[in-house]
């Protein structure tokens, strides 16, 4: 049986931005203003791409005095690399399940 791939997550991470975020946070942890530093990113912009991030499950919070470090959870993108394999064994068996035209 073919697992869904989580649409909602693939909304999350479809942003460039955010994509770039996880992208720097699967290299190491780090905070907000390495992540402006990193993308380029005003820090309003930024701090509403990570509040989405962490409302989704897809990055965990580390407080440390006065600044927040960002760790990407990579369980989660795991998932969804998991839910992508699926979808591609489906898709090798496709041309054996050829639906005949009426």
């Amino acid at each position: 049986m073919m697992t869904s791939v989580d649409t909602d997550l693939m909304r999350v991470l479809a942003d460039p931005l955010r994509l770039r975020i996880v992208t720097l946070l699967a290299k190491e942890t780090l905070c907000s203003t390495h992540l402006i530093e990193e993308t380029g990113a005003k820090q309003t912009n930024l701090s509403n791409h990570l509040r989405v991030l962490r409302e989704a499950g897809v990055v965990d919070t580390e407080p440390c005095g006065r600044y927040t470090y960002y760790k990407l959870r990579p369980d989660v993108i795991a998932q969804l690399a998991v839910q992508f394999a699926d979808l591609a064994e489906s898709a090798r068996n496709a041309a054996e399940n050829k639906r005949a035209c009426p």
